[in-house]
């Protein structure tokens, strides 16, 4: 009861944080996929370049997301205190499922419906346009979906860089030891990584179904 009091009172604040961790997850996911397809397709038609640059992907996600924070700080253009160092580091954590999901994806395509697809005279880029991004795109959605809710667990660390969102009451209450204020950004944030995952997750299996179908 007394943390449903502490929310109504602050309600217009829960509400312009949880705008903020809104903005700042859909900037990330939108730049790990605007990125991370365009490197997946690039690995799955290269396979020599697969391993070293997944390599380089994975070896991001065991940064500390605090320490990653720290090193792209001190970094000149795109390092700094605030929003933007907060997006660069958000998209790099981001960039693993959609890389990996968007290779599995396209190496996943029988090799038959791409011979099909050539013998019926297409080019390569009707190819992967036609073809192939539609058969994979179910589990390109997979990847995206999990990039959208790790975006929204991390973008709480972000508020510790000055980059706003629920992260903010997260760290307020941790200082002030006050259990309120650590619900009050935790709880809005579970329940958009739920929603993310509830909505993603049933795009997904309807482009799945699709392809099976």
């Amino acid at each position: 009861m007394e943390f449903i009091e502490f929310f109504i009172s602050h309600r217009n604040e829960v509400l312009q944080l949880t705008a903020e961790h809104l903005v700042l997850v859909g900037l990330s996911t939108s730049g790990a996929v605007l990125i991370g397809i365009p490197l997946g397709v690039g690995l799955a038609r290269n396979p020599r370049w697969r391993s070293p640059v997944l390599g380089f992907v994975n070896v991001i996600q065991t940064i500390p997301s605090l320490a990653l924070f720290a090193i792209l700080i001190p970094l000149p253009v795109i390092g700094g205190i605030g929003t933007s160092t907060a997006l660069i580091a958000l998209v790099l954590y981001s960039l693993l499922p959609v890389v990996s999901n968007t290779v599995a994806g396209l190496i996943g395509i029988d090799p038959a419906v791409r011979e099909a697809a050539v013998a019926m005279g297409m080019t390569d880029r009707q190819l992967l346009w036609k073809v192939e991004l539609p058969l994979a795109l179910g589990v390109i959605l997979t990847g995206v979906r999990v990039a959208t809710v790790i975006g929204v667990g991390l973008a709480t660390i972000a508020a510790a860089i000055g980059a706003g969102g629920l992260g903010v009451f997260i760290f307020r209450g941790l200082a002030m030891l006050d259990s309120r204020l650590i619900l009050a950004g935790a709880i809005p944030a579970a329940a958009m990584a739920l929603a993310a995952d509830l909505i993603l997750g049933r795009i997904e299996r309807h482009f799945g179904a699709r392809r099976t179908a």
